[in-house]
This record gives structure tokens, sequence and C-alpha cells, in this order.
């Protein structure tokens, strides 16, 4: 059975919330969402600003978003924080314990948050057991990569308000994974330091270019909540690539 998501702020059903985020890329068979449930056995809540791991931290747990937003981050030497990726239900977070004692980031919870702690050995049964899925994970991560390269990118490359507009379209799309019924309407959830930080923009410039976006049209402002009223003029804007659109999962092997 599938978790069912009802957003970020409601509870899912039963069953995986990592099974459901992979069933939008395959059709998963009974054996792949009985392997996934174990992952998501254990329960751990998260009060708003908890932080989850702390860069520099000895690690050895993963964990998949249950419900909430996070985010990852990391302090630059000068006392800044870089973000580097906003975290919904779903997602398998602190994957770098596979490989790294310490963490390299910090994870914080942005709003009351829930997540599913397993060990590295429950990853390794996993993979053992069913390859189709560590190739889905290999995926997923890949997907993350390629939209962490496009934010590279944009801090070096691209105008400030091109930098705010694809973040405001990254996070409606990721809501939408979560609320395919949610339209062009959504409550941001960020503070505009947090999408500072995630632009390495000050919070006085991002005020300024929200206010540039919505005299240009592109989007609509009221008590938190943004409407992309001009959806294609601020993909335009942002330079924006949908890295979870175009995928070739022709060479998957087969589930078991």
């Amino acid at each position: 059975m599938l978790w069912l998501s009802r957003g970020l702020g409601g509870d899912w059903v039963s069953g995986s919330c990592f099974a459901e985020k992979l069933s939008t890329m395959v059709t998963l068979t009974h054996g792949e969402h009985a392997a996934l449930e174990k992952l998501e056995e254990r329960e751990r809540n998260l009060r708003r600003g908890a932080t989850l791991q702390r860069e520099n931290d000895l690690g050895g747990e993963l964990f998949i978003l249950r419900k909430g937003m996070m985010m990852s981050s990391v302090l630059l030497d000068d006392g800044s924080r870089q973000i580097l990726r906003f975290l919904f239900p779903g997602d398998m977070i602190a994957v770098s314990a596979l490989v790294y004692r310490e963490a390299p980031e910090t994870i914080t919870a942005l709003t009351e948050a829930m997540v599913c702690p397993f060990e590295r050995s429950a990853m390794s049964r996993l993979i053992s057991g069913h390859p189709r899925l560590a190739a889905l994970i290999l995926v997923y991560n890949q997907i993350e990569r390629a939209a962490l390269t496009d934010r590279l990118a944009a801090l070096g490359r691209t105008s400030a308000k091109a930098r705010v507009a694809a973040i405001l379209i990254e996070m409606r799309n990721r809501m939408r994974m979560l609320d395919k019924d949610m339209g062009d309407s959504f409550m941001l959830g960020l503070t505009q330091e947090e999408i500072g930080d995630a632009t390495g923009l000050t919070a006085v410039h991002v005020n300024r270019m929200l206010r540039q976006l919505e005299e240009e049209g592109m989007i609509a402002r009221e008590v938190g909540r943004v409407t992309l009223t001009d959806e294609r003029a601020l993909s335009k804007a942002a330079n924006f690539v949908d890295r979870y659109a175009g995928l070739d999962l022709s060479w998957l092997p087969a589930g078991k």
C-alpha cells in the first residue's frame, strides 16, 4: 500500500512515502513496496528550527522525510550560510552517510517535520535484494545532482532576478509533486533570508527582486502565498530546466 500525500502539512496513510515518490517514475512491484516500507518503520518528530544533523557530526543513519519541509546547508568560512537543497516529503536525506564518516552538511527543519531513520545496513539489504530499487536511488540522486549543478551555475552566471525566479518555480514544482491539484498558487514557506541563503543574495536584494517580478506581472503575492501569473515569462527569466522531465529509464533492470 502506498503513502498518500495530503500536502506538506497533511498526513500520510500507510506504506512508504519514498515508494510513492519512486512510483512517479516506474510501477513498483509488491516486493519493492514491502522492502521500502521497512525503511520507514521508525519515526522521529522534529520541531520547526530543529537540527537533525550538523555539519561534521559523526553519522551513520539515513532518513526518509515523511512530513514537513527541511533544508540542507553548509556554513562558509565568513560565517554565512549556503542553503544547498530544500527537502520535501518522500525525499531520502543524509545519503552521504553511506560514504562519509562525518556529515558534509547540516539538515534543519523549516516546519514541524517527521523523519524515518534507518541504518546503512538496511540500505545494504535493499540493494542486494532489489537491484532496480538501487538503480532508482541512483537515478534519484542524479536528478538532485543535476538540479544542484543548475543552482551552482546560476550563482555564478545568472542575474539576481533569475535566481529568485528559479527558486519560486522549483518550490512550486516540488509541492505540486505532492499535490497534483495544487495549481499555480502556493504558500512559499520561506523567509526572504532563507531565499537569500539559497541564491547568494541579501534579504534586501531578494525583496527587491520579488517586487520586480510582481511588478512585471510574473507573480502575485498575498500574505505568504505566491501565485505564478505568467509561468512562461517566469521560466524564461529564470533559465529554468525541469530536471524531473525527459528521463530515460529504459535501461532499468526488472523489478523483483
